[in-house]
């Protein structure tokens, strides 16, 4: 339901791949800029949805002239967080969400988005949470002023891949209303910066 996972997770991020470089098929690493970037997230259920973020953990793209050459985001899973609560019902959620029935945020505090491609405004990687790895694909927009990079994107994944099976239709019968789709969406917000000295070898 919530995952952000993020990738997002982001995932996300990733998108910057439109990055600009220096033109002449030098090769150019943009930092992520953790406290600037964010993956929010959405998880639906019969009887309305829950939203959040969660931050970056930090994270490298590579660019060599003006083509993304790869990418390896990390996304803080510990850093979960529900938006449209408050209070008591709020701690639980975020609670539930850590816990073994969604994330597993203290086995695996920690979720990965890998670039394997980058074509036509698609976005292709290699997204891990709680230690499964399966590929995703998503539209980006990306903007780049300077040395400064910035990127949009919106992922919807199917969290029963990852092994998060908790109030899914798939796997247990006669729900409900506690049934929660499968299917959640991620948007993030990625900003980064091109590292001083301007190129380097990835």
């Amino acid at each position: 339901m919530k995952k952000l996972t993020t990738l997002l997770v982001l995932a996300i991020a990733i998108t910057t791949a439109s990055f600009a470089s220096n033109g002449n098929g030098d090769k150019t690493t943009y930092n992520v800029d953790t406290k600037a970037s964010k993956v929010y997230w959405t998880g639906k259920k019969v009887t309305g949805e829950h939203t959040g973020y969660l931050n970056l953990a930090g994270g490298e793209v590579f660019v060599e002239g003006k083509e993304v050459t790869g990418a390896n985001l990390n996304m803080d899973v510990t850093s979960i967080e529900v938006t449209d609560l408050q209070g008591e019902w709020k701690d639980k959620l975020v609670g539930h969400l850590k816990s073994d029935d969604f994330f597993s945020a203290e086995k695996h505090p920690v979720a990965n988005f890998k670039i394997t491609s980058y074509n036509n405004d698609k976005v292709v990687g290699d997204l891990t949470i709680k230690g499964i790895t399966n590929e995703v694909s998503f539209p980006a927009e990306v903007k780049v002023d300077g040395d400064v990079l910035t990127a949009t994107g919106t992922a919807t994944i199917d969290r029963t891949k990852w092994d998060i099976k908790y109030g899914s239709g798939k796997f247990f019968s006669d729900l409900g209303d506690n049934m929660i789709k499968d299917e959640f969406e991620i948007k993030f917000e990625l900003k980064a910066t091109a590292s001083e000295g301007t190129t380097s070898s990835k």
